[in-house]
């Protein structure tokens, strides 16, 4: 470990550590600052009269700040949260879940009808693309909720005849708009892929459609899990503009609680809690997967069990039980053969005889 730390960065010396120790410090109390001025701000310190910061009193809680019982008390009741907090958070994870689905879907659609080689898909898949890309996405929700008005003012259609509800037109302006988003990181993730896939892909006689499901996009998925999972995270809180076309969502239902109890600053603080939880644990689910993905495929090396490894070598039956053995030794060959044939097995000693006597000739011959 110490090895590789000093790979990565060099040892800090007297002064850095010094330098790193009053950082700490400096930064530490930076924070405890920003905490005593939140606490005071929300204790209604700032207003009238400011007593010393050494006062106890000071820090004492203000009965009309924010901090007093009265205002959190509401958040103790069952009636709070089964009549706003659980209907709210009920209603956001359905519009987030629903479009985060058809977001998923239409991006990876028209993400692929961007690379295809015919230009009667490529064109309007990029023309789609870059369009609802462009537009806010309060637009969208504006537009899908006038839908019976432009059906009426175009075609003629009568107004009762069809409704856009609150939902629908937050899923459909969540699904048009994050869809358009999530089709780029498609796209940017399978043209990041080697191309040495696909062509090996093409070598074994796979068609292009097979090279794109089974090769290109599960390899993509794992490298563009990050960025799907940032994209979703702003999808869930995108789904607080449901609110302006009163879609009874998690910060509608705590903004009328607030309205009702008189707590705004509890009920904000409350709201943005149960935000960060749920989009840690999306983070979290996406890491698992990502891990998941990762190991998908690897192959693992399990080292070999010697008591079911067979034997390879001769084995015969020694005495009392015991295993001889037999180890074979394979004789080298020679580095010439004779002009007659192979050696006969008395030729070697004759041959090392004379080639100790120099340029004699053998046997009688030249």
């Amino acid at each position: 470990m110490s090895t590789q730390k000093s790979v990565l960065f060099d040892t800090p010396g007297p002064k850095a550590r010094a330098r790193n120790v009053v950082y700490t410090v400096i930064t530490l109390v930076l924070f405890a600052v920003g905490l005593a001025v939140l606490y005071l701000g929300f204790n209604d310190y700032f207003r009238g009269e400011r007593p010393s910061l050494f006062d106890p009193a000071t820090w004492a809680v203000n009965p009309s700040g924010e901090w007093t019982a009265d205002k959190w008390e509401p958040f103790l009741r069952p009636g709070t949260w089964t009549d706003y907090v659980i209907p709210g958070l009920r209603n956001t994870l359905t519009a987030a879940l629903t479009a985060s689905v058809l977001a998923i879907v239409f991006g990876l659609v028209f993400g692929i009808g961007r690379m295809s080689q015919h230009w009667w898909i490529r064109v309007p898949s990029g023309a789609v693309v870059e369009f609802f890309r462009g537009i806010p996405l309060l637009i969208l929700i504006f537009f899908t909720m006038a839908l019976p008005i432009v059906a009426y003012q175009v075609f003629d259609i009568p107004t009762g005849t069809f409704q856009v509800t609150a939902l629908a037109a937050v899923v459909t302006g969540l699904t048009l708009y994050n869809g358009s988003v999530l089709a780029e990181v498609f796209r940017a993730g399978i043209l990041a892929v080697p191309k040495g896939q696909s062509e090996a892909a093409q070598a074994i006689g796979m068609t292009r459609s097979q090279n794109m499901w089974l090769i290109l996009i599960p390899q993509a998925i794992t490298a563009m899990m990050p960025a799907i999972v940032a994209q979703l995270v702003v999808l869930l809180k995108d789904s607080a503009l449901g609110y302006i076309v009163a879609f009874p969502e998690m910060l509608r239902s705590f903004t009328l609680l607030a309205t009702r109890e008189g707590n705004v600053i509890p009920a904000a603080i409350i709201c943005a809690v149960i935000y960060i939880v749920i989009n840690l644990s999306l983070s979290r689910v996406a890491i698992w997967l990502e891990r998941r993905n990762s190991r998908r495929g690897r192959v693992s090396a399990k080292p070999a069990d010697a008591e079911n490894e067979p034997v390879k070598a001769d084995t015969t039956t020694g005495p009392a039980g015991t295993v001889a053995v037999e180890t074979t030794v394979q004789e080298p060959l020679p580095d010439t053969l004779s002009e007659d044939g192979p050696a006969e097995p008395g030729d070697d000693d004759d041959d090392d005889g004379d080639a100790t006597s120099g340029d004699a000739p053998r046997d009688g011959r030249d």
